[in-house]
C-alpha cells in the first residue's frame, strides 16, 4: 500500500515555518503474496485440466499383404457385441451368412454378471495365464523391467488360438460412453482380438426383432440402397 511520511521541517520556536515535505513509499509485500498465490493457482489448475485419452494399440499394416486378400475368421472363435441406446448391449457367437442357421441373440449388459462375465468365460485360459503372471510379479516371485513385462504379455495375446475374436459393432442410437466401457472389458479381460466394425443392416434386423419378442430365424431377404 502506498505510504506518506511527513517531516517536520520547522525552524526554532516563533521562527519562520518552512513548507512541510512528503515522500511516498510503497509497500510490495501484498503484491508478492498475490503472485505467489496466483502462479499456485495456474500450476494447479493446469495439471487438473490435462486432457484423458484412451490409448488404442493398433495392428501394424502388412505392406506384402495383397490388398484384395481379406483376413479370414474362425467361426467359432468370432463373437459380435451389439451396442445399441440406453446402454443396450447384445452379442451372439458365431457369423450372420445366407443360407447358414441364424445364430441366437442376446441380450446383456455392463455389470460384472453381464457381458464381463461372458467375456471371461470365453477368454478363461488366456486370462488366467496373465493374471498368474502378474501376480508373480508383484508379490516379487519373479522381477523383469516393466518393458519385458509388456512384451511377454504381448506375446501371450499372439500365441493365444483359443480365445475369441470379438467385433463391436454399434448401431445410430448408441452413445460415445458405450464404445469405451466396451472397450474397457476388452483391456479388463484381456481380450487378445478385438475391433470395432460397422454394424449390419441384418445385425439391426435382428436388435428390432429381440425388441419386438422374437428372433430372426432365416436370414431376411435385403434391399440394397441406392447411394
Amino acid at each position: 500500500m502506498a505510504q506518506i511520511e511527513s517531516q517536520d521541517q520547522g525552524g526554532k520556536k516563533g521562527g519562520k515555518k518552512r513548507a512541510k515535505k512528503h515522500s511516498t513509499g510503497i509497500d510490495m509485500t501484498p503484491m508478492v503474496d498475490l503472485m505467489c498465490l496466483l502462479i499456485t493457482f495456474f500450476m494447479l489448475t493446469t495439471a487438473f485440466a490435462k486432457p484423458k485419452v484412451m490409448v488404442i494399440t493398433m495392428p501394424e499394416k502388412d505392406k506384402n499383404q495383397d490388398q484384395k486378400e481379406q483376413p479370414k475368421i474362425s467361426k467359432e472363435r468370432t463373437l459380435n457385441i451389439l451396442l445399441s441406446g440406453n446402454d443396450e448391449v447384445y452379442y451372439y457367437k458365431g457369423l450372420v451368412a445366407p443360407g447358414s442357421p441364424m445364430p441366437q441373440l442376446i441380450k446383456s449388459d455392463f455389470s460384472k454378471d453381464g457381458i464381463r462375465k461372458m467375456l471371461l468365460d470365453r477368454n478363461r485360459d488366456l486370462f488366467t495365464k496373465i493374471t498368474e503372471y502378474r501376480d508373480k510379479r508383484l508379490t516379487g516371485e519373479i522381477i523383469v523391467a516393466d518393458t519385458t513385462y509388456d512384451e511377454t504379455v504381448k506375446q501371450m495375446k499372439l500365441d493365444d488360438k483359443k480365445g475369441p475374436i470379438v467385433l463391436i459393432k454399434a448401431d445410430t442410437s448408441a452413445m460415445y460412453r458405450d464404445i469405451v466401457n466396451i472397450i474397457d472389458e476388452m483391456a479388463i479381460c484381456d481380450i487378445a482380438s478385438y475391433a470395432v466394425v460397422d454394424i449390419g443392416q441384418v445385425e439391426d434386423m435382428m436388435i428390432q426383432a429381440y425388441r419386438a419378442g422374437t428372433q430372426l430365424t432365416e436370414y431376411p431377404k435385403i434391399q440394397v440402397k441406392e447411394k
